[in-house]
């Protein structure tokens, strides 16, 4: 069977992630290798947005977990350590306990 070619197919999760309410999110943020500069611009993204619905530690980590979820097995695990490691660094520049 031969495929279409035509425009690139959206995918829900891409358009929840660009225009989400929950936060206006920096260019590339979840590439970042440090757990810390991934906590550090989602914790700027969080504090100045202006159309969250929720506290700012929460708008972040929910786009955190949201991006981890996504990826599901796609994700090699190399970056998801990465992620998982921004977790525990995005309680601690929120100065949350874990």
């Amino acid at each position: 069977m031969e495929r279409k070619t035509g425009p690139k197919r959206q995918f829900w999760s891409q358009r929840v992630t660009q225009s989400s309410n929950a936060l206006d999110l920096e260019q590339g943020v979840f590439r970042h290798e440090s757990p810390r500069a991934i906590a550090l611009s989602l914790q700027r993204s969080a504090l100045a947005s202006k159309r969250r619905k929720a506290e700012p530690f929460r708008s972040a980590m929910s786009m955190l977990n949201f991006y981890i979820n996504r990826a599901g097995k796609q994700l090699p695990a190399r970056r998801r350590r990465v992620l998982e490691a921004a977790k525990a660094e995005l309680r601690r520049v929120f100065h949350k306990a874990a």
